[in-house]
């Protein structure tokens, strides 16, 4: 489905198991009984949030062939907030532009933001779930092997905000960046819908993935890139991005600490 408007060459060989990818991303309103659940004391179990259903259990396999995921870390627990109001005040990251309120809103169904890679990991974690691999975001965005340019298929994004929220243009006839009426309801470019049906999977917000920013290992089976070279994968671009920022093969990173309001996640599941 690619008419060769999008970049090329941008393919890479992987074999990806069967796994289930949530249809959208995670809400403040979800966010909020994680917020709870922390607060209360739960935290990671050490090991959690592997692909368990891989390999015998022990999850993906590194880039290398050398190893397997660790899963969370005793020392990742040092990034989480464990009260309601520490996290109220990370989670107000940037004026204007934070979806978390400090109570119950109009904003519970507009994606989570300001949240970090570890905040993203955990909420995974307490939700049954995991944070996808690279190679499994990107089979969805890019509908496996019909290697399709943006997740809806061929059709220019637009500005009307039917298959993705972008470029500050939601809701349609704005101008310009102005806070967070720019973001919309997870799953409102319902045009936008991947081949198995995620929505958001480009724009609204960038999502983070379980892999450090590395190079491509080819082939890859059931892998991960767990090499620390600073930077965790975020895929996706977001309701400011520019209409390149959407197609599927394009990637980007930051230090998994980095919160803004550009970032958000979705979480992955066995089969």
């Amino acid at each position: 489905m690619n008419d060769g408007t999008g970049p090329t060459a941008e393919a890479d060989v992987a074999t990806v198991s069967p796994y289930r990818l949530d249809k959208y991303l995670i809400t403040v309103g979800r966010f909020r009984r994680f917020v709870e659940a922390t607060a209360a004391g739960w935290v990671p179990a050490p090991g959690s949030g592997i692909h368990a259903h891989l390999n015998g259990g022990e999850g993906l396999v590194d880039s290398s062939g050398a190893a397997h995921e660790p899963g969370w870390q005793v020392g990742d627990t040092l990034n989480l907030r464990s009260t309601v109001a520490d996290w109220q005040s990370i989670l107000a990251c940037e004026p204007v532009f934070h979806t978390w309120t400090d109570v119950p809103a109009s904003h519970e169904s507009l994606p989570i933001n300001c949240i970090s890679w570890y905040d993203a990991y955990a909420f995974c974690i307490w939700d049954g779930g995991f944070l996808p691999s690279e190679a499994e975001w990107e089979l969805a965005a890019a509908g496996g092997n019909e290697e399709r340019e943006y997740p809806w298929g061929s059709v220019a994004p637009g500005t009307a905000s039917l298959y993705a929220i972008t470029g500050c243009q939601y809701p349609p006839g704005s101008s310009g960046c102005a806070g967070t009426v720019n973001l919309a309801p997870v799953g409102t470019a319902i045009l936008g819908a991947g081949r198995w049906g995620q929505l958001d999977l480009a724009g609204n917000l960038g999502e983070w993935n379980l892999d450090w920013y590395g190079n491509y290992v080819e082939p890859c089976t059931d892998c991960v890139y767990l090499t620390d070279v600073s930077y965790r994968v975020v895929r996706g671009g977001s309701f400011a991005a520019d209409a390149r920022n959407l197609f599927s093969a394009a990637r980007d990173g930051d230090v998994p600490a980095s919160r803004n309001s550009f970032y958000g996640a979705r979480c992955a599941r066995s089969p």
